[in-house]
């Protein structure tokens, strides 16, 4: 017979990390940038997060991805736009109030990409 393995605890880069927390990285206290994240860990920061990562997911600054889902655009559209770096929410809820027209002219595209992504998926 042989002996039961010893189950290896999974770690990842604090950059992957707070990409999957969806938070800017080097807006993170040192600690967690200087270190390796464990899935453990990882999994209690997403089920319970601390004061700092709650407030960065509601005040920001927000990485790119984050910034063009609260905005309805791609990320392209973003770069399209002008936007080339991350934003807090009250930027993005600016944004939103002024709706340039490249940003109108964004989410109408993002509309029509869900819309064909839909029906090539019916089909």
């Amino acid at each position: 017979m042989t002996s039961p393995k010893q189950k290896t605890i999974q770690t990842m880069k604090p950059e992957t990390a707070a990409k999957k927390l969806g938070v800017l990285l080097s807006a993170t206290p040192a600690e967690f940038q200087a270190g390796v994240v464990s899935r453990d860990e990882l999994n209690e920061l997403q089920s319970t997060p601390p004061a700092w990562l709650a407030d960065l997911r509601r005040n920001g600054p927000h990485p790119k991805q984050v910034v063009a889902a609260k905005l309805g655009v791609s990320i392209s559209g973003l770069t399209r736009g002008g936007i080339t770096g991350p934003l807090t929410t009250a930027e993005i809820d600016a944004l939103k109030a002024e709706n340039p027209a490249w940003l109108e002219r964004e989410r109408s595209i993002q509309a029509e990409t869900r819309k064909e992504a839909l029906r090539l998926k019916q089909r």
